[in-house]
């Protein structure tokens, strides 16, 4: 499993998180250049019809964006981690039915490949039980699908 409740402090609250990751079959460098664009998502995340920068700040700390699904739902996010070529971490703030997710995309290197891991902790405090792991599988597939999609666009060869 990739996802797990950690903590349920009361009845109507839980902790998860959740790690997804892939290897790829190039050097973290390419895979950073996509990694690295915090606007690029339309081009491998799954259902991301476009991404705008919200704030002044394109790349790094305290960057901004707003992604547009295709179902039409909207979540923004804030780049709270950036290490140049390692990783990316990053909180939503609106659009997702959470109190709390902080995510992390690393790329690790694997000789002349890459480890690709999508990690995530999540928080709620106004959802049963079920609807919490329902909310949990459906951003864990999210996480897979979309990690495939960046390995099948990456491991084309050139």
């Amino acid at each position: 499993m990739a996802h797990v409740i950690i903590a349920n402090a009361n009845q109507d609250r839980y902790c998860a998180t959740i790690t997804q990751s892939v290897a790829i079959q190039k050097e973290p460098i390419n895979v950073w250049e996509i990694i690295g664009n915090f606007t690029g998502l339309d081009g491998w995340v799954e259902g991301v019809r476009k991404t705008q920068i919200l704030s002044k700040t394109r790349r790094g700390l305290g960057a901004a964006r707003k992604i547009s699904f295709s179902d039409g739902s909207d979540v923004i996010e804030y780049a709270v981690g950036w290490k140049d070529k390692q990783y990316i971490s990053y909180i939503a703030t609106h659009g997702l039915p959470l109190d709390g997710y902080h995510a992390t995309i690393s790329v690790l290197p694997k000789g002349k490949t890459s480890q690709v891991r999508w990690t995530a902790f999540l928080i709620s405090d106004s959802q049963d039980r079920k609807k919490f792991e329902e909310l949990l599988e459906s951003i864990d597939s999210f996480y897979r699908i979309s990690l495939r999609n960046l390995k099948a666009r990456l491991d084309k060869p050139s």
